[in-house]
């Protein structure tokens, strides 16, 4: 899969590192959906003609981590950091830079939303490596929030899935220009030229959240 992905042409690689195991599901486990139906599968799992299924472990550490840098020049990116000793712990081990993600709100309960848990991964990186915001980017407001909170770039994600169902790759890039146009928007409203300008102070948080 790595020497696919570069062979692809991708830039970086994506480890998630908040599912050594599956969530616990209600609504899945009332209909004992727990694998995909015969004839589904990721694609991407593919290799040499053979569909293999998802692995997950618990004994997953960061011996992990040094073991895929260790075979790839790519650059690897950590996804689902929300506690700010976990960002600097990345830091530490090589990543090229964390991803703050709650998994979608889908694999543990109470997790705080991911914008909640930004700034505080931001103070603890200090601009060492790029911080990423994951989840909720629905809107241009919502990446200048991002943005204004410090995170260096966001990830879209459900948007993309249904532009690319309603028209595939054109609805794709229809989402993202209404994305960047709500994004010019928003910054020409709050008196701002560029997001390079924008600030914390820009939201009205409760005291110790920026």
């Amino acid at each position: 899969m790595i020497q696919r992905a570069a062979a692809a042409g991708c830039r970086a690689l994506v480890l998630t590192v908040d599912s050594a195991v599956f969530g616990s599901h209600e609504r899945d486990n009332r209909h004992d959906f727990h694998q995909l139906p015969d004839g589904l599968h990721c694609e991407n799992m593919r290799d040499a003609g053979e569909v293999r299924p998802i692995q997950m472990s618990p004994e997953f550490s960061w011996k992990h981590l040094r073991w895929l840098q260790s075979v790839t020049d790519l650059p690897v990116i950590l996804k689902g950091i929300l506690h700010p000793d976990d960002a600097i712990l990345a830091v530490e081990h090589g990543a090229a830079a964390v991803i703050v993600s709650n998994h979608g709100g889908r694999q543990l309960d109470t997790t705080p939303a991911s914008i909640r848990a930004l700034p505080a991964v931001v103070r603890a990186v200090g601009g060492r490596i790029p911080v990423l915001l994951d989840g909720g980017i629905r809107r241009g407001t919502d990446v200048v929030k991002a943005l204004a909170l410090g995170a260096t770039a966001v990830g879209v994600g459900r948007p993309v899935v249904w532009g690319l169902a309603v028209d595939g790759g054109k609805g794709v890039s229809a989402v993202l220009e209404i994305l960047r146009a709500e994004l010019e928007h928003t910054l020409l409203l709050c008196g701002y030229g560029s997001v390079r300008e924008l600030v914390a102070g820009l939201l009205l948080l409760p005291p110790g959240e920026y």
